[in-house]
């Protein structure tokens, strides 16, 4: 068996011509154009490139966006008054602090004052217990994005057992919420589960959201499943690759995520949608 590739850019590229028609929509309709605010505080390269391309998405799709890059000595009062003033702004929908924040911040503090309706990274604690408890809210915006990619494949997740190899509040636990609102049948795996690789390879969907390059090995996957790969690292080449063994996995998979090109254009085109949302569009 060969794996079929989930094509990520162009899954991204179809969401985002889906926000680009709804900006448009609401611009004719009720005059707004949805705005996205970004802090980034400090020089973090990965962070300036995140950015960046946060900017180019805005400018594709309709979106206004303001960036405002804070010097990495700012405290943490400073940057809670910055978001205390977006937050009053009307024409500013979407507020956004970019992570990873300097250590002299409290990054709880900081999502905590993100009004919810304008949580559009849906990391609020309110945006997290609406998805708990699968009410309407933002969804964070990668575990978002893998559903859309399953959904490309046309792989139903009802009665599916999905594994989710991660935990953290910004992949694993949401996506596992999401996977569990669609009927799947989900377990969740970390660095103290035992019998990990018996546990994924009963997966027909699984998921691999560790931070570990080829953590998930030929031997956890099941013949047939649908693999997606969160994972961004760099080998000892310094190449780009995930958390899965992609040569071993696409052997026994039926779908896969390759990376670069998976999951990873589908954080910034979820991040769109849910700027459209909090402006009011569809």
């Amino acid at each position: 068996m060969s794996a079929a590739l989930i094509d990520g850019k162009a899954v991204a590229a179809a969401v985002r011509a889906r926000v680009a028609a709804g900006c448009r929509a609401l611009r004719e309709e009720r005059g707004v154009t949805p705005g996205l605010a970004v802090l980034l505080v400090g020089e973090d390269p990965a962070s300036q490139i995140y950015v960046r391309n946060k900017e180019r998405a805005c400018a594709e799709v309709g979106i206004s966006s303001r960036v405002y890059r804070l010097p990495a000595q700012t405290t943490q009062e400073e940057l809670l008054s910055r978001i205390a003033a977006l937050g009053g702004d009307g024409s500013v929908h979407g507020i956004l602090v970019q992570l990873p924040l300097p250590p002299q911040i409290d990054e709880r503090a900081v999502i905590e004052a993100i009004p919810p309706d304008k949580d559009v990274d849906g990391f609020h604690p309110q945006s997290a217990g609406q998805l708990l408890v699968g009410e309407p809210g933002f969804v964070p915006c990668t575990p978002a994005g893998i559903l859309e990619l399953i959904d490309s494949t046309g792989v139903s997740v009802e009665g599916k057992h999905c594994v989710v190899i991660g935990r953290s509040n910004i992949v694993g636990k949401p996506t596992a919420l999401l996977l569990l609102g669609r009927n799947g049948t989900v377990t969740v795996c970390h660095s103290r589960t035992q019998s990990l690789q018996e546990i994924a390879a009963r997966a027909d969907i699984l998921v691999a959201a560790v931070g570990q390059a080829g953590f998930v090995t030929g031997e956890m996957v099941k013949p047939g499943a649908l693999v997606i790969d969160v994972g961004m690292n760099r080998d000892a080449a310094g190449k780009l690759c995930g958390d899965v063994d992609f040569a071993a996995a696409a052997q026994k998979a039926a779908y896969i995520t390759p990376v670069p090109g998976g999951v990873g254009p589908m954080t910034i085109a979820m991040l769109m949608q849910n700027t459209l949302r909090a402006a009011g569009g569809r």
